[in-house]
């Protein structure tokens, strides 16, 4: 028996002017179905990718968080500009974008990259790093291109990366992977 929900982080593009017109349902339809399955969403607490997200999760009836690079709610909504929308909680850790970023993903079981740009390859490098479960979002955007290249071009291996452009399918094996590594005994060491 699980002590607690599976965690999914979910990292993307806070502009999502780049990533074509399917971007907002994929993303909604990627909340509901972290929701659907049972598990909680954590973002970087932006807009965008992630804010859209975590709509879709709460439309589901599921639980989102984000992890704000603020260190108060008054310079999210004012230094950073970011939204309140769609969280159930929100921790301000006042490390900026690069300390949230790592925060952000070693409090997840796994991540799911989806449309970004240089803050979402930064998240998934601090996946890859640590041999997360990682999900590259495959879609219209060239996000999933660079992730699979820099995978293609480095020196280390990480079994547990899936791309697929169906959410219900890339959250389905995500939770099939957690599940099958917290059998075996081997854990995600967070912070």
């Amino acid at each position: 028996m699980k002590a607690s929900k599976i965690t999914i982080a979910v990292s993307g593009a806070a502009d999502i002017a780049h990533c074509g017109p399917s971007v907002i349902p994929i993303a909604k339809e990627l909340g509901r179905e972290i929701a659907r399955q049972g598990c909680q969403l954590i973002t970087g607490a932006t807009s965008g990718f992630p804010m859209y997200t975590a709509e879709g999760a709460k439309e589901a009836g599921g639980f989102s968080f984000g992890l704000s690079p603020a260190a108060s709610k008054k310079e999210h909504l004012e230094t950073y500009h970011l939204p309140l929308k769609a969280m159930d909680t929100v921790i301000y850790t006042g490390f900026g974008y690069p300390g949230r970023d790592l925060m952000l993903v070693r409090s997840a079981d796994a991540v799911i990259i989806g449309c970004g740009r240089i803050g979402t390859i930064h998240e998934f490098t601090v996946a890859w790093e640590a041999n997360m479960p990682l999900g590259i979002l495959v879609g219209e955007w060239p996000t999933d291109e660079v992730i699979r290249n820099i995978i293609d071009n480095s020196n280390r291996q990480n079994d547990g990366v899936i791309f697929e452009s169906d959410p219900k399918i890339m959250v389905s094996k995500l939770v099939a992977m957690i599940n099958k590594r917290e059998e075996n005994g081997e854990i995600n060491i967070r912070l």
